[in-house]
């Protein structure tokens, strides 16, 4: 088997920079990180680059065609918060090297007419090619129902289990149909049971304060109702929770466009008319929100030692839901990260090794021996400048070279 070995380039395996080092692939796997070139390895020389591992996006929902574009920006890997790509569904996107890979919660567990249906404009309806087999839809209104679904869901191929606790106060629905704290309880004790790593959907400091007391593993938000307080931050880190701020999402809420982002000629040109159109978009649902008491949230949760973990929460090329774009978002949520007072060291190991480990993804989201070789060279220094990130010189997934 052919080998390829990357030269000249600095190296940050994901959690620190190892300097210029020579990085060997051999297949789909990483062969040797340090010491020279094989021989008859084809050379692909890194001089003025670094190499990252294939970033992780923590928070999507997949959308037609939306895994290849997130490939096209070095997003190797998209953990799918709520969708039909479950272990069932999924078989011929993991051997597919033009696509990222994916891992799926499926269907999250919500009452009927809870979130997010309030977001779908009247009549709406996706146009998805339907999966082989139908995601299972976990409609719960007491603990009883909550704690069956979980079974069932692991059982048809969900990556782990996803709960809704949102009131619609954010999105402009107040009064929204959501679980109470009960049933929250009773599925994250079941869950617990099989050893199924837990995630839940909270926007306010309540829903936070509920995803802590049940031991959900993770929020994949930051609330954005009001300013943390030292007692908010204290419970996340005794709770042993992640959090996955999904600034670009809040900012979008706010009113807060991509078109800064779109106007990149580095995002621009791997962009088609639909995306860009929903990029230059916004939710626009809670305007009066404060985007510096996000940042502020941000950085006291970096600053207890709470893992955060990177993520968009961009799903379909609808202006609704607007001001993301699959791959381009993710770049934008570590210019986030940084603004809001990370180092662009510790962001980028939100969107590759910290996001690996939090979600036992053993194989990836760093450069080691052994491990996949989900790779991202760009021009330039991140860990200096995070906004190189978007400098693409070459992207491999499993080891195969992504055509330009």
């Amino acid at each position: 088997m052919a080998l390829t070995a990357i030269t000249n380039a600095r190296v940050f395996d994901g959690e620190k920079t190892l300097g210029v080092q020579t990085v060997v692939i051999n297949g789909d796997k990483i062969a040797r990180v340090g010491g020279a070139a094989p021989r008859d390895s084809e050379i692909v020389d890194g001089s003025g680059a670094t190499l990252l591992p294939g970033l992780i996006d923590a928070h999507v929902h997949s959308a037609p065609g939306s895994l290849a574009l997130a490939l096209r920006f070095g997003v190797t890997t998209e953990l799918e918060m709520q969708g039909m790509n479950t272990r069932e569904n999924r078989g011929l996107i993991t051997d597919d090297d033009t696509v990222a890979d994916v891992r799926s919660s499926g269907f999250a567990i919500t009452p009927p007419g809870g979130h997010p249906s309030e977001l779908m404009p009247e009549g709406f309806r996706p146009k998805w090619d339907l999966p082989p087999v139908m995601p299972l839809m976990p409609f719960s209104t007491t603990p009883e129902e909550a704690a069956a679904f979980v079974p069932q869901l692991l059982a048809r191929g969900s990556d782990f289990i996803k709960f809704m606790i949102d009131d619609g106060s954010v999105e402009g629905h107040p009064g929204l149909p959501t679980l109470d704290q009960a049933t929250v309880n009773a599925g994250v004790a079941e869950a617990r049971k099989y050893g199924a790593l837990t995630v839940a959907h909270a926007l306010t400091v309540e829903a936070t304060r509920m995803a802590a007391e049940a031991g959900i593993d993770g929020v994949t938000h930051v609330f954005m109702d009001q300013p943390r307080t030292a007692e908010i931050i204290s419970l996340i880190k005794d709770a042993g929770m992640f959090v996955i701020p999904c600034i670009s999402l809040n900012a979008s809420m706010m009113g807060i466009t991509g078109s800064a982002l779109a106007d990149d000629p580095r995002v621009a040109a791997r962009l088609d008319s639909k995306w860009d159109q929903t990029l230059r978009s916004s939710y626009n649902r809670y305007p009066q929100g404060k985007l510096d008491d996000v940042y502020d949230t941000v950085r006291a949760l970096d600053a207890a030692g709470i893992d955060v973990l990177a993520g968009t929460d961009v799903s379909m090329p609808e202006t609704f839901f607007g001001g993301l774009a699959h791959g381009a978002s993710l770049h934008h949520e570590l210019q986030y990260l940084v603004t809001a007072g990370l180092t662009p060291s510790r962001a980028l190991r939100a969107a590759t090794a910290t996001t690996a480990r939090r979600f036992h993804l053993s194989d990836r989201g760093r450069i080691a021996e052994g491990l996949r070789a989900d790779l991202l060279l760009v021009d330039g220094d991140p860990t200096s400048n995070i906004s190189d990130t978007l400098n693409t010189r070459a992207i491999w997934r499993r080891g195969t070279r992504l055509s330009e």
